[in-house]
């Protein structure tokens, strides 16, 4: 079975009840590891995870009735890897943290362990995308120059909608979420749009798998060394996710930014080197007033789709159930 991707772009359902088995499951579980977990009275431990029973256990899953073999299906399948699950037994090991993919958790590879169908013997976690507390050792690697882990290619994808509002905030920004959340590189099928890019840009990329929605239009190069430099942290999750807390106010600002692109034009460069567009300018007020505009239009049902979508630019939250 091959888990197809339930949410982002044109293909999100409005009622997930219409989605397939597997996405209804993949985003319920999402929701539950990367933002649920305490008001479904589950604390995430070392590494971010929690005993699949006490899961399964919760109201957010019974719902939907998840047999823990449905579980096991979906951590496996999932195309962009946003589950790890563990023997129990095992996570005192620092190698487990890092853990493999659910199908090679066979008898043969944690000897003496033997492989248990009871779901109490496993814990599950959610590799990245969290709004909850969580500790991010054992769970996040740190990029540094000293490991030699700083990934040639960083960016962000969005829409243009998004890239007006990321301007006049005056970067992309954390908000809903832990982390900013970037890619290491395009989904297969993305190519540079920028006639005569420089010959780094031109490089072959291996494609991801997650980082980034298929459906963004405006591809956002950060300088990783540059921030590391000015003191702003990145870490990489097990499924290669480029994650930043951002400054101490939380975001990343557009100095930091060496490129954007508007894929919808070909050579359509939106800012270079951090440079502003001409006639952008950053204004935080006016930024804090329309987000706040839409968050107040949300809460009375109202503009959800027309506003809301795009007022959320800088906010990964947006991807509470099966983004990135």
């Amino acid at each position: 079975m091959s888990s197809r991707r339930g949410g982002g772009g044109g293909g999100r359902s409005r009622n997930p009840k219409d989605l397939p088995r597997d996405q209804q499951i993949s985003r319920k579980v999402s929701w539950l590891l990367r933002h649920g977990a305490q008001q479904e009275g589950l604390t995430l431990g070392k590494g971010g995870y929690v005993n699949v029973q006490d899961a399964l256990n919760t109201r957010a899953l019974r719902t939907l009735n998840i047999s823990f073999a449905e579980l096991r299906q979906v951590v496996a399948d999932n195309d962009k890897q946003r589950f790890s699950m563990i023997v129990a037994a095992r996570l005192d090991d620092a190698s487990a943290l890092q853990s493999p993919p659910v199908e090679k958790l066979e008898a043969e590879a944690f000897d003496p362990i033997p492989e248990s169908e009871e779901p109490r013997d496993y814990l599950i976690r959610a590799n990245q995308g969290h709004s909850i507390k969580v500790d991010a050792e054992g769970l996040l690697v740190p990029i540094t120059r000293e490991a030699g882990n700083v990934p040639e290619c960083c960016v962000h994808g969005t829409d243009e909608a998004a890239w007006r509002l990321i301007v006049k905030s005056g970067g992309l920004r954390r908000m809903g979420r832990n982390h900013i959340h970037f890619a290491a590189g395009l989904p297969k099928g993305f190519t540079s749009v920028v006639d005569g890019a420089e010959e780094e840009e031109e490089k072959e990329q291996p494609p991801v798998i997650s980082g980034m929605r298929k459906s963004s239009t405006v591809l956002v190069y950060v300088d990783v060394d540059a921030a590391l430099e000015a003191g702003i942290k990145f870490f990489v999750s097990e499924n290669g996710v480029v994650l930043s807390e951002g400054n101490e106010k939380g975001f990343l600002p557009y100095e930091f930014f060496r490129r954007v692109e508007s894929r919808k034009k070909r050579g359509g460069v939106l800012m270079k080197d951090g440079v502003l567009p001409e006639g952008a300018q950053v204004n935080i007020e006016e930024w804090e007033q329309e987000v706040g505009d839409v968050d107040r239009g949300k809460k009375r049902g109202k503009g959800k789709k027309a506003r809301g979508e795009k007022a959320r630019v800088n906010d990964d939250s947006r991807d509470t159930f099966a983004g990135m």
